[in-house]
């Protein structure tokens, strides 16, 4: 019986991600959002880790980043949306250093944000390049061969120039791109599309100067971020943070990895296709 009663009270008291359920107190989850947004799935992941869960009532993106993929950043802003359109869910977004671009656009999804007044944010755009190596191509006496069944199906390509049709389609898909940014911006803050593009330059802003645009809702630190959480969350008292462990990257990770990707002219990238990115640089 002892031994029962151990047990149980060990579990209430658990601090790890595997005791919450067990928590008595309502708990805030932390999900850290840093670096450049070049895949959704350990971001989706995390934040539908307690989409069901009803002692989790709130979440808090503790956000670093300059943005990334499109894409990317639409898949995590549409999630925000539904999980508190379909799960009651309170979620916050604190910018810290950074918030800029697709990092920006994915906390508009959020109730509120909150930035510090020297945080960048901002940066409402389009960006897409990649490396021409034409002039290379014909300096080493070597052509590209293509065979393709359509005008533009090989436009983007590395090893020639652009045509004037092709800057137009591409810039096409860039305006349409820039305008979902605009009206994701719009509709998260409550701003007229207009006002929006007004500041849709690429520009980055300060917290502060942010806050005055209406782009930022609170100016404060993480502290004061999760004590908004809370409160917007019905949470009385100190709230209990869920904080997922962060993986422990040893020297055999680094020696077994392949760092290819990180090299600006391997041979990858000297074949990768244009990118289009919400992206700070």
């Amino acid at each position: 019986m002892l031994l029962a009663v151990t047990a149980v009270a060990v579990l209430l008291t658990f601090e790890g991600d595997d005791g919450a359920e067990f928590a008595f107190s309502d708990r805030i989850q932390v999900v850290d959002i840093e670096g450049e947004l070049v895949d959704s799935r350990p971001i989706l992941d995390q934040i539908k880790r307690y989409e069901d869960s009803e002692s989790v009532k709130a979440i808090l993106l503790n956000i670093d980043s300059p943005g990334g993929g499109v894409a990317v950043s639409q898949e995590i802003y549409t999630e925000i949306k539904r999980l508190r359109e379909k799960k009651d869910k309170i979620i916050v977004s604190y910018l810290s250093s950074t918030g800029a671009s697709g990092a920006y656009y994915l906390s508009c999804a959020s109730n509120k944000i909150v930035a510090n007044p020297g945080t960048i944010v901002g940066s409402i755009g389009v960006i897409a390049e990649w490396v021409n190596y034409a002039d290379l191509l014909e300096w080493a006496k070597l052509k590209d061969i293509v065979f393709k069944t359509g005008e533009f199906k090989d436009t983007g390509s590395s090893s020639r120039a652009l045509t004037d049709n092709e800057r137009k389609y591409f810039q096409g898909l860039i305006d349409d791109m820039y305008v979902q940014f605009l009206e994701a911006v719009s509709s998260g803050r409550k701003l007229d599309l207009q006002d929006v593009r007004t500041m849709a330059d690429g520009r980055v802003f300060t917290g502060r100067d942010a806050k005055e645009r209406k782009l930022i809702d609170e100016i404060g630190n993480f502290q004061d971020a999760v004590d908004i959480t809370a409160k917007l969350a019905g949470i009385s008292g100190k709230p209990r943070l869920l904080r997922s462990t962060r993986q422990r990257v040893t020297l055999l990770d680094v020696l077994t990895t392949d760092l290819s990707r990180l090299a600006p002219f391997n041979g990858q990238s000297m074949k990768s296709q244009i990118k289009f990115q919400y992206l700070w640089k």
